[in-house]
């Protein structure tokens, strides 16, 4: 994908559901979803391993993608992006729930690659980003946060 596309995608960003996004601070997607909260997108953590009530960088913790979009739409707001940080063969269910909600694209981070979720994702009309950090692209073309 050239860089004149993926700007096309990042710019109308607004809200960002991160599957996976965990409550360490040491880890990748942490680090991620703070850099993007801090350029101004609203985050919405989705890990369904956490107790339900946990809130990580301020924002409660989405047992699942449908459940992430109907706290965002309570709120007035539409899902922009999926934002996929699990290992590839845990991506295709992932991809499935992604697929129910109104997000026009689905990111996978760096390492991430499922070609038959490719498949999905774009046979519905929606557009997949693959093997690339959000944060680095978003701070590369759009500037820093």
């Amino acid at each position: 994908m050239q860089d004149d596309e993926l700007i096309a995608l990042l710019k109308p960003i607004r809200t960002v559901a991160i599957v996976g996004l965990s409550p360490r601070e040491d880890r990748p997607s942490h680090d991620v979803a703070r850099y993007l909260q801090n350029a101004g997108l609203r985050i919405v953590p989705v890990n369904p391993t956490l107790p339900a009530g946990t809130t990580i960088l301020g924002e409660s913790v989405q047992p699942d993608l449908p459940s992430a979009e109907a706290a965002l739409t309570a709120e007035g707001l539409t899902l922009d992006v999926v934002d996929i940080f699990r290992r590839s063969e845990a991506v295709p269910p992932i991809v499935e729930q992604a697929l129910q909600t109104q997000a026009k694209l689905v990111w996978l981070q760096l390492g991430i690659r499922n070609e038959a979720a490719a498949v999905a994702v774009t046979t519905a009309g929606r557009q997949m980003v693959m093997d690339r950090c959000l944060k680095i692209e978003w701070r590369r073309l759009l500037g820093s946060a």
